[in-house]
């Protein structure tokens, strides 16, 4: 008897989302990254299967050209989750790939799929009041600045040969932040939770207040900088799990 036939890895994950996750949260990487920057996020939250998503341009996707502008990313990314949208599921997107998440959403609920449980958008303006940040009057030298404190805070360090090429990436995505606005966003049946950080002078709390243009909004102020949801903190993973955990047998 012959084999059935193995099924293709989805290049858009890491590793494939389990068929039997009761729900489902996916992660967008933060500008200049790839989906292995949430390494220290774990598999699942209170039964919740965090799923990091991996874009074209970077890391096992480096020879793919990235995107340019939000719009196209998110109506590629679309197709993509389409399959893993049987279930519950929330995105999630810090900076930049918070409007990534909103774009995506809003691609989502136009055709008809499944509409995410809520979109957690981190640290980032509404898409009416950008572009915005201090990223986006840096020249190369600046950026290349972040990006090793970035990578310090993941735990590594950055080969000078390597630097070149993440450089790359993070100015295509500070580019694509620039090239993006909309003077009327379209306003999503999903609810959303803003998260600002009391610690981030980048992106400030009070600069968020635009997102409610976007949908019924809810604002959380966690304790922290702009880099500190790298680590997974406790009070981050209890969010954004909270509206997705599943509920046990006898529990109203």
């Amino acid at each position: 008897m012959n084999a059935p036939p193995a099924r293709t890895r989805n290049k858009w994950f890491l590793r494939e989302p389990s068929p039997v996750a009761p729900a489902r949260l996916f992660c967008l990487p933060y500008s200049g990254c790839g989906a292995s920057m949430y390494r220290q996020w774990p598999s699942s939250a209170n039964g919740v299967e965090v799923c990091p998503v991996q874009l074209p341009g970077r890391e096992n996707r480096m020879r793919e050209p990235a995107h340019t502008t939000y719009e196209a990313l998110a109506d590629d990314l679309c197709e993509a989750l389409r399959p893993y949208l049987d279930r519950p599921y929330a995105l999630f997107g810090h900076c930049g790939s918070a409007l990534a998440a909103y774009e995506t959403a809003v691609r989502l609920v136009q055709r008809g799929c499944p509409a995410p449980t809520r979109v957690f958008v981190s640290a980032e303006v509404a898409p009416q009041d950008g572009p915005y940040g201090r990223f986006l009057g840096m020249n190369d030298d600046e950026l290349a600045g972040e990006l090793r404190q970035l990578v310090a805070e993941l735990g590594g360090t950055l080969e000078p040969s390597l630097l070149a090429l993440y450089l790359g990436v993070l100015r295509n995505d500070v580019d694509m932040n620039k090239r993006y606005h909309v003077a009327e966003p379209v306003r999503l049946p999903s609810p959303i939770t803003a998260i600002g950080w009391t610690e981030d002078t980048g992106i400030e709390p009070s600069l968020m207040t635009g997102w409610s243009a976007c949908g019924e909004t809810t604002f959380e102020l966690l304790e922290g900088g702009h880099y500190r949801f790298i680590e997974a903190p406790t009070d981050l993973l209890a969010l954004l799990v909270a509206d997705l955990t599943p509920t046990r047998p006898g529990t109203p």
